[in-house]
């Protein structure tokens, strides 16, 4: 695979002076057509040691408009990295529609590294390497352009650029124990190099593998790379701008029978039941969240239901239990300008919680498959796909250690108008009722269908739905926070 690399490509110092200033000028020209595109371009640059890699994003960040790029070295993760999912912080650094992301040290290299100091097997390698395809294939279908760069360079020419900067004062700096370290594992890291490139290089995402023996080569051949890329991707796109304008609503037939009315939504608790049983749950829970934090295991609860289906409440009576330094609550409305311009779930990655903490979605990415879905603000396609997106999130969490739990009340139509009436009564909760929420009632039948179909494609091992009788709000507070104790407990051993 790295023969053509090998080969010692050069380019000579004539040939590069006239070549560098048309390619940064068309450089800058594709980036200002990219700023008014529909899609960001991530740009990963990975590669053996001495290949050049920084020297080849520094003149990237040269060349172009540094307004427009964003560059990202993932090195040893944080302390603040640690205490979230590993792949969190590659999501932080993902490009906003328009712009240009730059990574150098990507989420290959933690996999290689692993393996190479035989820290996983080939099994979990493969297994990492499929989720990392998963990511990518995710990317791409939301319109990102990934462009991905290998550099090599051979065992001889490594150890030759090693030594004469040994003996170079002003760039011995540049030789580090771990260049040393790197060069002894060289044929097993260019053997896990050439496995890694061959898995993933798709279609969608594929590598570029450049010599980079000479930096004029390389740094060129990487440039006009990107160019051609960027400037055939924006061509031949035929992705739409993200508008908020719909599109044909593609909704399943109304079923017969539905998993929604099959819950009893006659179960109640009397008043004396209630606090007897909330006071009881509320202890519970603040000496379960207790240990969890002491132990490093955070939660991810999602509360999704019809309006005015008592999701608000019940997250009152969780959070009444805890500490207010250890949660947060997230109410999700419509995307910033900010959330649109990136991936949907991105703004969801945002809040994951530490080790320890506890994150509450009051409505959550589920919207993509529910309110997008009913509404037409989302293709068929998009929430077709969002299903096994979701599951791989929901699935990379769980790895992480962190408890996923998923909440859907559900209460009947005449409970949901009786509760509009009364809030409109009310001073302080007039403010929750919209025309909206009456027109929302009018499609009750098709986000009834959407919810049978997201709970059956989406309720995992690692991430159940849990399905609330909400007609008593009583009852429907003790069942959420029951569950979570149980989930905790268990979680907890």
């Amino acid at each position: 695979m790295f023969e053509l690399a090998e080969l010692g490509h050069t380019l000579e110092k004539e040939i590069y002076k006239k070549r560098v200033p048309e390619l940064r000028t068309q450089l800058l020209e594709v980036q200002n057509k990219l700023a008014e595109s529909n899609f960001p371009v991530l740009i990963l640059i990975s590669g053996v040691d001495g290949g050049g890699k920084g020297e080849i994003i520094n003149l990237l960040n040269e060349w172009m408009d540094p307004r427009g790029i964003q560059t990202h070295a993932f090195d040893v993760p944080s302390e603040d990295e640690r205490k979230r999912p590993p792949y969190w912080r590659y999501w932080m650094g993902l490009p906003a529609t328009g712009q240009i992301g730059i990574f150098v040290g990507s989420w290959y290299s933690n996999p290689i590294s692993q393996f190479i100091n035989k820290k996983i097997d080939s099994a979990d390698l493969d297994s990492q390497l499929l989720h990392v395809n998963n990511i990518e294939r995710e990317l791409v279908d939301d319109g990102m352009l990934i462009i991905k760069c290998w550099i090599h360079m051979s065992k001889e020419h490594q150890k030759k650029k090693l030594k004469s900067y040994k003996k170079d004062p002003g760039k011995k700096w540049r030789v580090t124990k771990k260049d040393i370290k790197h060069l002894k594992l060289y044929d097993k890291f260019s053997n896990i190099a050439e496995r890694v490139i061959r898995q993933t290089s798709t279609g969608h995402s594929p590598w570029l593998i450049v010599d980079g023996s000479d930096i004029k080569y390389s740094s060129v051949t990487v440039g006009e790379h990107i160019l051609d890329r960027i400037n055939t991707y924006i061509k031949h796109s035929k992705l739409k701008p993200f508008s908020k304008e719909k599109t044909e609503n593609n909704n399943s037939i109304k079923k017969e029978m539905s998993l929604l009315g099959s819950l009893d939504l006659s179960k109640q608790y009397s008043k004396k039941e209630y606090n007897n049983k909330l006071e009881n749950f509320q202890g519970k829970l603040n000496l379960l969240a207790r240990e969890a934090r002491l132990k490093g295991i955070s939660s991810t609860l999602v509360l999704e239901g019809w309006d005015a289906g008592g999701k608000g409440g019940a997250i009152r009576r969780i959070t009444h239990a805890l500490d207010a330094r250890q949660y947060r609550v997230i109410p999700v409305a419509a995307p910033t300008d900010e959330e649109k311009a990136h991936h949907y779930l991105w703004r969801f990655w945002r809040h994951v919680p530490k080790a320890g903490q506890i994150t509450i979605y009051d409505r959550s990415w589920y919207g993509r498959v529910l309110v997008e879905r009913v509404e037409g603000f989302a293709t068929k396609d998009e929430w077709l796909r969002a299903y096994t997106e979701i599951n791989d999130f929901e699935e990379e969490l769980s790895d992480a250690g962190v408890l996923v739990l998923k909440y859907w009340l559900h209460i009947d139509k005449e409970e949901q108008e009786r509760r509009f009436k009364e809030r409109e009564q009310i001073s302080y909760k007039k403010h929750k009722i919209t025309e909206e929420d009456y027109r929302n009632r009018k499609m009750w039948n098709q986000y009834e269908d959407a919810v049978d179909d997201m709970v059956t494609r989406t309720s995992t091992e690692y991430a159940p739905w849990n399905l609330i009788e909400a007609n008593d709000k009583r009852f429907a507070r003790i069942k959420v926070l029951k569950s979570y104790c149980d989930a905790l407990e268990k979680k907890l051993g």
